[in-house]
């Protein structure tokens, strides 16, 4: 007989883009975490950002559901492990409700309800409309039947009247509950950048924007109606494999982790754990050397932003760069290889960084590469193998200039655009430099690749 489990769930859809999603659901998780709740918040598609503050909300780690890294069963894990000692789970959906890569919607926020089997929650703006929304969730939910559209959530309502008007539309034709109606500038306005919000760990007054959106759902959403529809979500099978865990530490990486500096799955830090590695943290900005490590990681983040406070930080530049010239294994994605650049030229301001690669980044004010990536690499790449196929994603708004024609690109772009649109992961010695951004459950060689390598480093240099 096969072995089932279940968690209440929602998923948090919308007819479109701008709806209110984020302020909702990171309003939501808070709220529910205040009645006593734990919840495990979730992010469709690639995102680092609006997870950040999904995650401060709830006081765990916010995780990525992706159709186009993850195949079923892996989605199906990665909710499982991510689930774990939640009393409710809460997937953010992207875009529209079925917006996908395609005209079948592979890879929407639907594709990932239906993985779930998740109940969703309709977020309607309701700027300027009455009894039009009737038609429109009407349609929503009869346009993909095994997508079970639970109940909506209205946002931007402008009076008292105006929600009377849209509760009884959707009580008269659709059936489904009203779920909440958030008024119009209810919400406090959170800080945006070129790429979307700014990072959680950045805003200084994190507490109070996320303590004024929980604030607003307590008052404005029908708590007990939305844990009453998640509670209806059916059971699951259970998991295929055990997830991995914490196996002998043989390696210390360090990773670069700081405002600049924020942009890591939770798999991926969970990954190297499993595979050997004690992660040590390290500051762009304070820390003035590098500790005894065999190897380092430097995610994504807005190195830019902070150019001023981490160029004043020589010291660890310069150990950085003396690391590289003698072979420790470090990988850098997207501001990481921007770091480890000689500088980073932005708002008309230059500001020296390590000088690991010869070329200096400029910061554009239009993205030059955004979406879903494939990357195949080439001979000589240390963390995979030749000819191995990497999928992961972009978003970067830099490009590299000054560059010396002598670089040694790793990887060619099958998908995307890389550095070039032809090319991406630079290559000196061990350090790997790319644009790309990796998830490990994508990527599962990743991981023991990179602690091996690092292995090998402790052996040669067993005093560091």
């Amino acid at each position: 007989m096969s072995q089932t489990w279940n968690i209440p769930r929602l998923v948090i859809g919308a007819p479109h883009g701008h709806s209110g999603k984020t302020t909702i659901s990171i309003g939501l998780v808070g709220a529910l975490r205040e009645q006593g709740y734990t919840v495990q918040p979730f992010k469709k598609g690639p995102d680092y950002i609006d997870p950040s503050w999904l995650g401060y909300a709830a006081g765990r780690p916010c995780r990525n559901l992706d159709c186009y890294w993850m195949d079923e069963e892996q989605i199906g894990d990665t909710f499982r492990r991510g689930s774990a000692g939640a009393d409710i789970a809460l997937i953010e959906g992207a875009m529209g409700l079925f917006d996908g890569v395609d005209l079948a919607g592979t890879g929407s926020t639907a594709q990932i309800a239906r993985i779930t089997k998740a109940p969703v929650v309709l977020v309607v703006d309701a700027t300027r409309t009455t009894r039009s929304v009737a038609p429109l969730v009407l349609g929503f939910m009869n346009f993909e039947p095994d997508v079970t559209i639970a109940g909506v959530i209205f946002n931007k309502v402008a009076r008292p009247r105006h929600e009377s008007m849209l509760r009884a539309a959707i009580k008269e034709y659709c059936g489904i509950p009203v779920l909440g109606a958030i008024p119009k500038n209810a919400y406090s306005v959170f800080p945006e950048r070129h790429l979307g919000l700014v990072p959680a760990a950045e805003h200084d007054a994190v507490r109070e924007a996320v303590a004024g959106n929980v604030a607003v759902a307590a008052r404005h959403l029908d708590l007990a109606g939305l844990l009453a529809v998640a509670a209806r979500a059916p059971a699951l099978p259970a998991a295929v494999a055990a997830g991995p865990g914490a196996g002998p530490i043989t390696v210390r990486i360090g990773v670069i982790h700081d405002q600049s500096f924020t942009f890591y799955y939770p798999e991926n830090i969970e990954a190297l754990a499993a595979a050997g590695a004690e992660l040590v943290y390290i500051n762009s900005m304070n820390d003035g050397k590098l500790p005894a490590i065999d190897g380092l990681y430097i995610g994504g983040g807005f190195p830019e932003v902070f150019g001023e406070a981490i160029a004043a930080n020589a010291g660890l530049r310069r150990a950085i760069k003396e690391a590289a010239e003698a072979g420790l294994p470090i990988y850098a994605e997207c501001g990481g290889l921007m770091y480890l650049g000689r500088e980073i030229v932005w708002e008309g301001r230059a500001f020296p960084m390590c000088g690991v690669f010869p070329f200096a980044v400029a910061v554009d004010k239009r993205p030059q590469g955004h979406g879903y990536t494939l990357m195949r690499s080439l001979q000589g790449n240390p963390f995979f193998a030749a000819g191995a196929e990497i999928k992961g994603h972009e978003f970067h708004h830099s490009h590299l200039t000054g560059a010396d024609p002598g670089l040694n690109y790793t990887y060619e772009v099958i998908r995307g655009h890389g550095i070039d649109g032809r090319r991406d992961g630079l290559l000196y010695k061990n350090t790997f430099a790319t644009y790309n951004h990796i998830h490990a459950v994508a990527n599962p060689g990743w991981a023991p690749k990179f602690v091996a390598l690092a292995a090998g480093w402790r052996k040669e240099h067993p005093a560091t």
